[in-house]
């Protein structure tokens, strides 16, 4: 994918990124790639073919290291994620959220991501626009048990507490290790993913959250999952690796920067 940052000054300009499942690209001046007009892409869907006219807009955080790339936000990568997974195209707009521009906020006045486009209105929360996007686009089936669905949940807020601790014996990296723990146990006995032998929606939202773990603490405290904890260390490997997550994650520079002001206070 080609990437191009969009700014208050740019607020008309064509779609960001247009997705490598479409049919050969066309290249403007300003490095902007679009896709072939009035081509529809074929699905099929449960066994129905249809037709679908265009990809789907979504408005995700742009970088704050690197001009046109993408940001550091988790849940932005999740819908991303699930998109890559399900084989939808889509466009995405790469939007400063430092400096927030007026169409931007007219579709999601909170200034939020990530937000998308569903029949002519914006859908904002990643928990939502992946619930969205197992309804509307059911193969390939994502949807993770509601047994399996809580497992490694609490990892991100755990996580959080360890990076902002400046006390060693507060018992902030117990408890990260706590849920690690849990979930090193749930893949050993389920793995290798959450559900079993394939990808689910659980492992497209753990995944990014310990991508930002695995680079955040590593920086910060010089952290690392430690080695009593094999099938977590098994299960980040194998969801870092996928293609869908290598197209779709931040670079490290913006995940650093992005958690410097907790650490910092």
């Amino acid at each position: 994918m080609s990437t191009a940052r969009i700014q208050s000054s740019t607020a008309s300009a064509l779609s960001a990124t247009v997705k490598h499942h479409l049919l050969p690209n066309l290249r403007l001046p300003g490095n902007h790639l679009v896709s072939r007009p009035n081509i529809a892409r074929m699905r099929t869907t449960r066994g129905l073919t249809v037709a679908m006219a265009a990809p789907l807009e979504v408005c995700v955080k742009a970088s704050t290291t690197a001009p046109n790339k993408l940001g550091d936000c988790p849940f932005c990568q999740r819908v991303l994620l699930t998109l890559e997974e399900k084989h939808l195209p889509y466009d995405m707009k790469l939007v400063d959220l430092g400096n927030k521009p007026e169409w931007f906020l007219k579709i999601s006045p909170e200034g939020k991501v990530p937000v998308i486009k569903f029949d002519e209105k914006w859908i904002p929360d990643s928990d939502v626009i992946t619930r969205s996007l197992e309804e509307k686009f059911p193969d390939p089936p994502l949807g993770t048990p509601a047994e399996k669905a809580s497992v490694g949940s609490k990892i991100l807020s755990t996580f959080i507490a360890f990076l902002k601790s400046r006390d060693p014996n507060d018992g902030t990296e117990q408890a990260l290790l706590n849920e690690l723990s849990a979930l090193n146990d749930h893949i050993k006995e389920n793995g290798p993913f959450i559900n079993g032998e394939k990808i689910s929606a659980a492992d497209l939202s753990l995944g990014p959250k310990l991508y930002h773990l695995e680079i955040a603490l590593g920086h910060y405290k010089k952290w690392s999952v430690p080695d009593s904890l094999p099938h977590v260390k098994s299960y980040m490997k194998t969801i870092f690796s996928k293609d869908s997550f290598l197209k779709t994650r931040a670079l490290p520079e913006d995940v650093i920067a992005g958690w410097r002001p907790k650490v910092m206070g």
